[in-house]
């Protein structure tokens, strides 16, 4: 794929590689995190969300989990809860030129923290 942004960036295809990535994670975090759901509509988010994702430059795969167990429990009387963090798990593969990452949103219990890391 052409870049015509490429002379803007000073850095190794890798680190740029890496940088995609985290555009991609953190759109997913910031634009569906607080969405309302329930158990008839997570699968369609999860969808969405990962559709969104591989419409963006250099992305090969998106996949995205919404933790279910979580929506059963936490379902209030009106039978819906919103979007949290600790809810997802995303797995986001980008190449860039011939660099391929693979990096992840996951909720990482030791940390508290829905973590956005490196895994390859």
């Amino acid at each position: 794929m052409h870049d015509p942004a490429a002379r803007f960036f000073k850095c190794s295809d890798r680190e740029r590689a890496i940088f995609e990535a985290g555009i991609k994670l953190g759109t997913i975090y910031h634009q569906y995190v607080g969405a309302p759901l329930n158990l008839s509509n997570v699968h369609s988010l999860e969808r969405a969300m990962e559709d969104s994702a591989k419409v963006q430059p250099f992305v090969e795969e998106a996949s995205v989990r919404i933790d279910k167990d979580i929506i059963s429990k936490r379902q209030g009387v009106y039978k819906y809860i919103t979007l949290a963090g600790e809810m997802l798990d995303v797995r986001i593969v980008v190449r860039y030129k011939e660099e391929r990452i693979t990096a992840c949103l996951k909720y990482v219990p030791e940390i508290d923290y829905p973590l956005m890391y490196v895994e390859g």
